[in-house]
């Protein structure tokens, strides 16, 4: 997909990965770039130094991501590319109970990480499927591939989104609409707020070396864009011995918090 004369929505766009994109998005030449966040005047700000519209947004309500499809179409006209960026991470009540967590922080958690993807898709799909062509760019992380120490609720939600992603990838493929997802392992972003966790073993990359990534998915149409590469051989290696791989995540579990103890 190139992106240049396309109309974009960027939701999480006020900072982190999202802000990247967006800012890119347009150095690419875009036709409009439509930037949502829960943060408004976050989003104002990149809206305006990229030319685009910013849109006060909770991606897990639904009538808030119509009102931002809505903007775009007002504004721009039809939405090419929906990138699904929002994301939160929540973690363990207790480190020794994978269960510890609160229903609240799973209902969070279940909101921005699964259903704001639906929301997105079920707004501009008949757009999209119309005009027999469409693009989504899902962003999720390599925990939705492989797992998340110390936050069930991350891991579980991650995990979800990636089925979801498989699902409207071969359930549209007929329809001309594309679909990637982005699964980075840790990026330097207020996500992460500092930590160095199991998510961190590869490095950090900045926003903006993943936005890079993005863009060369994106040209090449694959379905999974990972900017840490060692994502592809965990990935095989836990398909290939499961249950190697199990404890060799028991070994990582055990490492990190060691070190957060130590």
């Amino acid at each position: 997909m190139e992106i240049r004369g396309k109309v974009i929505v960027v939701t999480g766009g006020a900072s982190g990965i999202g802000k990247a994109m967006a800012e890119r998005f347009h150095r690419e030449g875009a036709k409009g770039v439509v930037v949502a966040d829960l943060n408004g005047q976050g989003a104002e700000a990149v809206a305006h130094d990229i030319g685009g519209i910013a849109v006060q947004a909770d991606v897990t309500r639904e009538e808030d991501v119509v009102r931002v499809v809505r903007a775009a179409e007002q504004t721009f006209g039809p939405i090419d590319l929906f990138c699904s960026n929002a994301g939160i991470s929540v973690r363990d009540a207790d480190l020794e109970n994978a269960a510890s967590t609160a229903d609240a922080g799973w209902t969070l958690g279940w909101g921005v990480n699964v259903m704001a993807h639906v929301y997105a898709a079920r707004a501009v799909l008949p757009s999209m499927i119309a005009r027999r062509q469409g693009y989504f760019l899902n962003t999720i992380s390599a925990a939705g591939l492989l797992s998340q120490i110390g936050s069930a609720v991350y891991s579980t939600t991650k995990h979800a989104a990636v089925g979801f992603a498989e699902h409207l990838a071969i359930a549209h493929k007929e329809h001309g609409i594309g679909v990637s997802v982005l699964c980075p392992q840790a990026v330097d972003t207020p996500m992460l707020g500092g930590a160095r966790g199991s998510q961190s073993v590869d490095g950090v990359l900045s926003p903006e070396a993943v936005a890079q990534c993005v863009i060369e998915g994106l040209e090449a149409e694959t379905f999974l864009i990972l900017p840490h590469p060692q994502v592809v051989e965990y990935m095989r290696r836990k398909t290939a011995d499961y249950d190697r791989w199990l404890k060799g995540m028991v070994r990582l579990r055990r490492s990190v918090f060691d070190g957060e103890r130590g």
